[in-house]
């Protein structure tokens, strides 16, 4: 399986975004992490469509969109026309997960769906074999820079054991609290797409992403 990495531009210094994106993208991460929050459902407040739009073209990687916002039903489709690949939404915020899925992948993305760190696992189980890819989290969501939450690791080994007795190879993606230090641990566990904020964007960017990506490699 692909080991992917997702740089977060929560952390990103928005004054040189492009260039930014564009470190990362030559040195190896395929797709960007695009965290959009309402100030509802989490209590921080991010951006949203504008800046997914006005990145388009700036490189080739795959736009990972997590909508941290209340009924993100609302939003599927003009977020689909800002230019979103994959749409991942939270399991505590659909009144009717199913449905937001649906239309998700009517609007021709892949759908995900997410977990705050207090939701058991289990309650992914109905759409195990209808989501593209499956985010775990690993602190809060709401904010960057947190602590990774120690027990997201048997969330991660519980939810790829749960796929393989389908006969599913769904990705599973890990946000929070992820460094050079720790990857290898999250991966072990089962996942496979690795979203970094601080561990990107602080310090030497090409840097940063250079040893992410060869540990990823080492445990394809």
């Amino acid at each position: 399986m692909k080991n992917i990495l997702a740089p977060s531009i929560l952390s990103a210094d928005f004054k040189v975004l492009g260039e930014q994106i564009r470190i990362t993208s030559d040195n190896g991460a395929k797709y960007l992490h695009f965290d959009v929050m309402d100030g509802m459902f989490v209590p921080s407040i991010s951006f949203g469509m504008p800046v997914l739009k006005s990145i388009q073209g700036v490189s080739p990687q795959v736009m990972d969109v997590h909508l941290m916002v209340t009924d993100p039903g609302r939003y599927v489709e003009a977020f689909q026309e800002a230019g979103a690949d994959i749409l991942t939404v939270h399991l505590e915020a659909c009144e009717d997960v199913q449905a937001v899925l649906d239309k998700i992948h009517a609007c021709g993305m892949k759908a995900g769906v997410t977990i705050k760190p207090a939701t058991p696992v289990e309650a992914l189980v109905p759409f195990l074999d209808q989501a593209d890819m499956f985010l775990i989290m690993s602190v809060e969501p709401g904010f960057g820079g947190q602590v990774f939450i120690p027990e997201s690791l048997d969330k991660i080994r519980s939810l790829r054991s749960m796929l393989k007795e389908r006969g599913l190879n769904t990705d599973i993606e890990v946000d929070g609290g992820i460094y050079q230090n720790n990857v290898k641990e999250v991966l072990d566990a089962g996942a496979n797409v690795i979203v970094a904020g601080s561990a990107v964007f602080k310090g030497t960017i090409a840097d940063n992403v250079a040893g992410l990506m060869e540990i990823l490699k080492e445990n394809e």
